[in-house]
């Protein structure tokens, strides 16, 4: 059996592999992910984001219990900042969720970003799909941070918690603008601190003025994710979003960006290669380069220039 095959017979191995050949671009990658998408579009895909110290990752571990203890399987992506020495991811979640590792119906793999902003990795997309082909009910992605780039979960979740904390002060102020339109539930982590009832009434206050979702209006649920307190109720916050989303049509319709979105950028992807595979083959781009930088030519008509001649 080839790598597709044995993972959907249920090989960890044949995931991890499948996974694997995704990042790397292997010359079979293109060929897993063909044989597996038909397999694909059963999971409930959740992101976790948040700022750095919001405790996503204690979330995400609490969050991933509770679904077993619902008989439910769980994949979780863990999307760190890559190693500009390894090109692997340097946070290495994996070491903060080790008790599920024993578990088989859980699987976790962590991603580095590779220098893609947004707060995924590239490859993050392909590794869901591959997780859902193998049968996992639900897929946590958790997110590296929260900020103006980083709202790509947007693109790829079907329901996103934004994590944040009491006590960050003027900084939490800067990136609540930005995560207002894509929270569909807010948990505010560490709840015993000082400031959460601030933090709350801020939250529900920018909500209020919020039309942006007439639909759903996104609750506020309080945890203390290192004690498992407020994982149920938030999980049920969960469920009760992603039911509404579906009797709205906003589920269909995300679901419809995302397909969308994913062909917008596999085109930008083949695209661009082919076009630096015929500028490569055929010389004369430090020519190019040299009328532009000699205002001889300028950027706008050489790259139409280039184009016409690719794509024509």
């Amino acid at each position: 059996m080839d790598i597709a095959e044995e993972l959907l017979s249920g090989s960890r191995l044949a995931m991890s592999r499948a996974i694997t050949a995704v990042e790397n671009e292997y010359d079979n990658a293109v060929d897993i992910m063909q044989q597996l998408y038909a397999h694909t579009g059963n999971a409930h895909v959740i992101g976790i984001t948040g700022p750095p110290g919001a405790g996503k990752s204690t979330l995400t571990d609490k969050l991933a219990k509770e679904y077993r203890s619902q008989g439910k399987t769980v994949g979780i992506i863990a999307v760190d900042p890559t190693s500009p020495f390894s090109g692997g991811a340097i946070l290495g979640d994996r070491i903060r969720m080790n008790d599920l590792t024993l578990d088989e119906g859980v699987f976790i793999r962590s991603m580095g970003t590779r220098g893609s902003l947004g707060g995924l990795s590239r490859k993050t997309a392909e590794t869901i799909k591959i997780m859902d082909a193998a049968g996992k009910d639900i897929i946590l992605v958790e997110t590296v941070g929260v900020g103006q780039s980083e709202v790509d979960i947007v693109k790829t979740a079907d329901t996103i918690i934004v994590v944040l904390v009491p006590g960050l002060g003027d900084d939490i102020q800067a990136i609540k603008a930005g995560i207002l339109e894509i929270g569909d539930v807010f948990a505010i982590n560490k709840a015993d601190h000082d400031g959460v009832d601030r933090l709350n009434t801020e939250l529900e206050m920018m909500l209020d003025l919020n039309q942006q979702k007439m639909d759903w209006r996104p609750p506020v649920k309080r945890v203390i994710a290192n004690r498992g307190e407020g994982i149920s109720e938030l999980i049920g916050s969960i469920a009760q979003q992603i039911a509404q989303s579906r009797q709205s049509g906003q589920f269909s319709n995300r679901r419809t960006q995302r397909t969308k979105s994913e062909l917008l950028a596999m085109l930008d992807e083949q695209i661009g290669r082919r076009v630096r595979k015929k500028l490569s083959d055929g010389g004369g781009f430090d020519q190019l380069v040299a009328s532009v930088e000699s205002r001889e030519k300028n950027p706008y008509i050489v790259v139409n220039e280039i184009m016409a001649s690719v794509l024509l």
